[in-house]
């Protein structure tokens, strides 16, 4: 037993324990090819208790084609009993790539002369806020690099004042989900108190030596700091968290143990665990080749880090961006992902002038560049409720309230009219009239489903006021 490791600590080197990992590397190695034993972890999956670090890793590592269709089989069995078919939609708003930090996979890092610098001001914040409003968005992703002079968190506090005072036609943004550097307890106070949904922060790695060799210089190169900021930002309030590692800056198995241990630190240390978990990959951007990273991973195990992630962690929401392409989306779809982001531009400035004018800009490539209609459609037509919804935040379902919901199964009676009638919104004020017509149709479908009768029959007359024009319906 490595005494060392400690979840229930506040200490970065204790509850993220390297030799802990190693020896969970070493045992997923070694218990990989019992079948027996990895049947018996699945078996236990099914049950939606989740799985410990260790035995998520074994999983991981087995690659016997008969067991990884079994997990994948219960992974979409886990997602269809906590999420059932619906999507959450968002889109990432890029405020500023000035960044002070020599991260050596993004393209920000303060050393790349090549890649044009920019802030936006409060009335470029509008002209973004407008044009996401008018693709039919209703959440969004803040982003910033880290910069005290450029982006203090005074700048941001700005930004997030004017996205949701920011209306035009039915447009509203409902909730501004934050990624932005890690800060003190003050500062996530702070944040707390202009209204943010969940705070994310990707740990990137969490080898320490690694990490302290991609991060030379700036205040991120900090591991402790950085890796402990989810903390700081739970002690200041901040219910919902988001992690996340870009797989491929160090060997997955490692990364993908690290990022569950982190989310046993969470739920040991203040009950609730993360809200989000983000499975980007390194992705070619200005100054970054993917060759140069040569732990990149392949699209099938993308595929069975989705799958076991779901089975490890039943209540947590998952999530996969337009890095990827539409076809590898499509097949994470099924394995667990309950959030999709559409119609992105990663680029400052990228939705009012149009990415071809800001891509210089860019953090990284788009593979999935289809409009936010065109994925909406396409969820449709797999059989997909794409959801704008952003209630349970606005309600106050947050952190152990929000999980205590999804762990009784009551969250269905919420969540499920809630995606249809922010789904009508969309159609109403947003949709190409094929996509409307599809959408009208699955309505129809899925609200015969409701069970719960007075659910039902509220739903219905919501429905009935949308199309007369009335908004922000929410159970």
């Amino acid at each position: 037993m490595n005494t060392n490791y400690n979840p229930e600590s506040g200490k970065a080197g204790e509850f993220i324990c390297h030799q802990e990992i190693l020896d969970s590397i070493a045992f997923a190695k070694e218990k990989s090819a019992d079948k027996e034993y990895i049947s018996s972890l699945i078996e236990k999956a099914r049950e939606c208790k989740g799985l410990s670090h260790k035995e998520a890793a074994a999983l991981l590592e087995c690659d016997d084609p008969e067991l990884v269709s079994r997990m994948f089989e219960v992974a979409r069995e886990i997602k269809e009993k906590f999420y059932g078919n619906r999507i959450v939609m968002f889109a990432p708003l890029y405020l500023s790539n000035y960044c002070v930090n020599g991260c050596v996979y993004c393209p920000y890092h303060f050393k790349n002369k090549t890649i044009p610098r920019r802030k936006l001001t409060q009335e470029e914040i509008r002209r973004e806020v407008t044009a996401l409003q008018d693709m039919g968005h209703k959440r969004l992703a803040l982003e910033a690099g880290e910069d005290p002079r450029n982006n203090p968190l005074e700048y941001i506090l700005e930004s997030i004042k004017t996205i949701y005072s920011t209306h035009h036609r039915n447009g509203a943004i409902r909730r501004v989900n934050v990624n932005i550097a890690a800060t003190t307890v003050e500062n996530y106070r702070r944040l707390r108190d202009a209204g943010i949904g969940t705070y994310i922060l990707f740990q990137e790695t969490y080898h320490k030596e690694n990490y302290e060799a991609l991060h030379p210089t700036g205040p991120k190169s900090n591991y402790a700091y950085h890796t402990e900021a989810m903390d700081r930002a739970m002690e200041a309030g901040i219910d919902d968290v988001g992690l996340g590692v870009l797989y491929g800056l160090n060997t997955y198995l490692y990364d993908f143990i690290g990022i569950l241990m982190h989310a046993e630190h969470l739920e040991a240390r203040f009950g609730v665990g993360p809200h989000t978990i983000s499975v980007p990959r390194i992705c070619p951007a200005d100054d970054i080749n993917k060759e140069d990273f040569p732990d990149a991973i392949s699209d099938e195990l993308f595929c069975r880090i989705v799958a076991v992630l779901r089975l490890a962690v039943p209540y947590t929401g998952l999530i996969v961006s337009t890095r990827e392409s539409a076809a590898t989306r499509a097949k994470v779809l099924e394995l667990g992902v309950s959030q999709l982001s559409g119609g992105s531009r990663t680029s400052v400035g990228g939705y009012a002038e149009g990415e071809e004018d800001a891509e210089d800009s860019a953090q990284f490539d788009v593979s999935d560049r289809r409009t936010l209609d065109q994925v909406v459609s396409w969820l449709l037509d797999t059989g997909h409720i794409p959801s704008f919804c952003t209630a349970c935040y606005r309600e106050g379902r947050t952190g152990d309230r929000f999980m205590q919901l999804v762990k009784s199964g009551n969250i269905a009676n919420c969540c499920a009219p809630n995606a249809l009638m922010t789904l009508k919104e969309y159609l109403e004020d947003y949709a190409s009239p094929e996509v409307k017509a599809k959408g009208e149709a699955l309505i129809a479908k899925e609200t015969e489903k409701l069970t719960h009768a007075k659910v039902k029959a509220i739903t219905l007359d919501n429905l009935r006021f949308i199309s007369e024009g009335k908004r922000d319906f929410r159970f």
